[in-house]
């Protein structure tokens, strides 16, 4: 594994890492119930699957940007902060103004993680 795929990889487990810890602080530790309208309470798994699926599909979208534009890094940059404002809505459907700010935070939380992440360039590249 060369240094570039190392450094995605690990950006990709820190983002699903620091999704983990906020969930584990907010809702076992603080005692918030992060639910959305459809009863559907936010669990461990569903932030896990979704922050390690953000995060690989980030991935593959600079991939793609680096192999058909000069411009990669910028362009990849402009999208992947569209998708972060955009998976903003989701939190709205919460059941209470808590749980929504809550799981904004965490989406804030992991797209930061994974934008800064895969935006650098790793020592040596």
């Amino acid at each position: 594994m060369n240094t570039r795929t190392r450094s995605r990889a690990l950006t990709v487990a820190a983002a699903v890492l620091a999704g983990t810890l906020a969930w584990t602080v907010a809702g076992p530790v603080a005692g918030l119930h992060l639910q959305v309208r459809n009863s559907q309470h936010v669990g461990l798994a569903q932030v896990v699957i979704a922050s390690l699926l953000a995060g690989l599909a980030a991935w593959i979208l600079l991939l793609a940007f680096e192999r058909f534009t000069s411009s990669a890094r910028p362009a990849w940059t402009v999208a992947a902060v569209i998708v972060l404002v955009l998976s903003l809505t989701g939190p709205l459907g919460a059941t209470s103004a808590t749980a929504g700010i809550t799981l904004a935070c965490l989406h804030l939380l992991v797209g930061t993680v994974i934008i800064l992440g895969l935006r650098r360039r790793p020592a040596g590249s």
